[in-house]
């Protein structure tokens, strides 16, 4: 019998909302990631995802909005593979290309990294971040 997933309680959620969607932002920003693209690695529809990014970049305190469970989960992964890409490359400007660049890399077929974990699917941001986590070890 498996575990079900761990449960982030609502008001944990919220604490995280606020500065777990600026940190991607700013993530985001650096890969000149387009409007599209930020909603599709969140898992997101573009209107839904700018109110909630209204409300949490322009006024409303950090508490006052709880991202989704699996946007959270979304916006780890990103995180992960933006430290591990920054230890792999600590230059940022090549991090920042290898994750523009296509790549022969198993898994990502010629695609570029940006192009992989933007088509929406969970399991690709997965695959980069545990793909990119190896490569440190």
């Amino acid at each position: 019998m498996t575990n079900p997933p761990l449960q982030i309680p609502e008001d944990e959620r919220r604490k995280l909302s606020g500065p777990g969607l600026r940190t991607f932002e700013r993530i985001a920003d650096v890969w000149n990631l387009t409007e599209q693209q930020r909603c599709s690695i969140l898992g997101l529809d573009g209107p839904a995802y700018f109110r909630s990014l209204q409300a949490i970049m322009h006024g409303a305190n950090d508490e006052g909005v709880a991202l989704g469970q699996a946007v959270l989960e979304r916006i780890s992964h990103i995180l992960g593979i933006f430290r591990a890409i920054n230890i792999l490359m600590p230059v940022p400007e090549r991090a920042d290309e290898w994750m523009r660049k296509s790549n022969s890399a198993p898994g990502l077929e010629g695609r570029s990294a940006i192009d992989l974990i933007a088509n929406g699917n969970l399991s690709d941001l997965a695959f980069l971040r545990t793909y990119l986590q190896s490569q440190l070890t």
